[in-house]
């Protein structure tokens, strides 16, 4: 029975079936991690069938006795009604107005889900963010709700971060075991870990926490039961010291290791410079490659230097270049280096298994994020919520200060959907450049990364300024420096779409049809000096040298031009 499970685990992680909560990247940076002291927690949403937009929920009041409706955020299948508290918080995507900050990456483990509980993990999140003030807050209020309700959903690592601390929360499910109609394993088993300061961690589909101290609250937290209970069920027959979360509930394979946990070791290796906890990163290559599962990467690490926003948000972008597992450097980039393969990730030759890799930037994103949180401001200032939509590497992430009090046109959820095209809608904009950059990676993301770099570096330069503005007016009055920053988020978004529109139309005229249209010096496009706005011949620097090769070995004598 063991063996099939974790057969089944490591199709699962091999294939990463598509679903909201699979496939997600988070990393977590502790405050005295970073150079301006802020912590930060970054989230890509990767899902075929998710659409991105920015969830928004102004604090409301609710009068005694009133019912919250429970939907399953990946299906939307009604799961049931849970009470409602009297007063909740604002939340922008991710974050809330009291700068917490929580979001997931989905594990699987053992197959433990309970089909009778009414709380799934998206739900956990968004009603978590209209409640809690602390990260602390947080996990005390999803550890009660499964407690009370249940646990609808397979096993999920939370990044739970506010102003101070930021935490992993890794949970799981008991199963279902009827009893007068009841399930008796109503629940789920869970452990915490806080990031100790000066460090970062990540998460990326698998478990990450494996033994930790019983008697350290101050940095670890978990379930009464979260021992016996795998004792009970014959998952786990060691001393409680031994205890490992991860190898019990969520055991390793090549899946797990090869599509999940090198994501972690990528990022480690980036904000590591090279090195991680003091070996360089080639030590857990193995490891990453899903050859030695004893050779574990850490949960944390020290980084190399003090980090920023922009440094934090760019290792979103990455595809292993420069590692072993560089998707750029086989047959399968094509003629133009595209760092991506369309799913499913595995398939066989021969009747010989083979797999793609899964990076951390990766095609089927619908959002992503950076959510900040600085202590040394008020709430209404201080939270800022970093947020774009589709692939992390050709797209850019904008401002929206957590306290805003509308989102912008071009993220509002129901401007457009998966199935439903609208040109004010910046998902289908961004994916529209984007699945151009594809045909012509090497030619068309740079051009890409120049726009989007500059607009995050822009709004990132403003802050201070921005900061200080606000700060003037809430003196004043905390609404009206709320009204100032929603409008400032509100017009940096659409400055963006814009910025993308024109984008947009410049590609096509640029690189059609193959062909790249020569320009000048400040590069406006030329014309061929008859006035005619016919240009010169383009440019046709046709496909890189390993395609040509692997074209001429794959049509034998046929292309020869004799």
């Amino acid at each position: 029975m063991k063996q099939t499970i974790i057969s089944f685990l490591a199709l699962a992680a091999l294939l990463l079936v598509p679903g909201r909560g699979e496939s997600c990247t988070n990393l977590l940076i502790s405050k005295g991690a970073t150079k301006d002291g802020s912590v930060m927690v970054t989230y890509s949403a990767d899902s075929h069938q998710l659409y991105g937009e920015l969830y928004f929920k102004m604090a409301n009041s609710f009068a005694p006795g009133s019912m919250l409706k429970i939907y399953e955020w990946d299906s939307g299948k009604y799961l049931g009604e849970i009470p409602q508290i009297g007063k909740t918080y604002t939340t922008v995507g991710n974050m809330n107005e009291h700068q917490v900050i929580i979001t997931e990456t989905t594990f699987g483990g053992l197959p433990l889900e309970d089909s009778t509980a009414i709380m799934d993990y998206g739900s956990l999140i968004y009603v978590t963010l209209q409640r809690a003030k602390t990260a602390r807050e947080a996990i005390k209020i999803m550890t009660d709700f499964v407690k009370e309700y249940g646990y609808y959903s397979a096993g999920e690592s939370f990044s739970i971060a506010d102003k101070n601390e930021v935490w992993i929360l890794e949970m799981i499910g008991k199963g279902v075991k009827m009893v007068n109609g009841k399930n008796a394993n109503r629940g789920a088993v869970w452990v915490a870990a806080r990031i100790p300061d000066g460090y970062i961690s990540a998460h990326a589909n698998h478990a990450r926490i494996t033994t930790f101290p019983l008697n350290d609250p101050e940095n670890f937290l978990y379930a009464p039961d979260v021992i016996s209970f795998a004792r009970e069920n014959g998952y786990y027959k060691g001393t409680d010291k031994d205890f490992s979360f991860s190898d019990t509930y969520a055991p390793l394979d090549f899946g797990s290791m090869r599509g999940c946990e090198a994501r972690v070791w990528a990022a480690f290796n980036i904000l590591g410079g090279g090195m991680i906890n003091g070996k360089p990163y080639t030590d857990y290559e193995d490891y990453a490659m899903g050859h030695n599962a004893k050779n574990r990467l850490p949960l944390y690490i020290k980084p190399a230097q003090k980090l920023t926003v922009k440094m934090v948000a760019d290792v979103m972008r990455d595809h292993y270049e420069g590692t072993a597992l560089d998707m750029t450097k086989d047959a399968g980039a094509g003629g133009h280096a595209l760092p991506y393969r369309w799913r499913p990730m595995g398939f066989k030759v021969d009747g010989v298994s083979y797999t793609n890799e899964r990076a951390i930037a990766t095609q089927q994103t619908g959002f992503w994020l950076l959510g900040q949180a600085r202590n040394w401001l008020p709430d209404e200032v201080g939270g800022i919520f970093w947020f774009g939509v589709d692939d992390a590497a050709t797209s850019a992430l904008t401002p929206i200060y957590s306290s805003s009090l509308r989102v912008p046109e071009c993220f509002r959820v129901g401007n457009g959907d998966m199935l439903t095209y609208s040109p004010t809608s910046a998902f289908w904009l961004f994916n529209r450049v984007t699945n151009f950059a594809y045909l012509l990676y090497d030619r068309v993301a740079p051009e890409i990364r120049k726009v989007g770099d500059k607009h995050e570096i822009d709004a990132i330069e403003r802050t201070a300024a921005i900061d200080e503005a606000a700060m003037m007016l809430y003196k004043e009055s905390p609404q009206k420096a709320r009204e100032f920053l929603t409008d400032y988020s509100v017009n940096t978004a659409q400055e963006l779409f814009a910025k993308w529109d024109k984008l947009d139309k410049y590609l096509l005229v640029k690189f059609m049809d193959g062909n790249i249209k020569k320009q000048d010096a400040n590069g406006c496009f030329i014309d061929n000096g008859y006035g005619k706005n016919i240009p010169p011949m383009p440019s046709q620097p046709g496909y890189s040298e390993m395609w040509k090769r692997t074209v001429k070995e794959s049509a034998g004598e046929r292309l020869m031009a004799k």
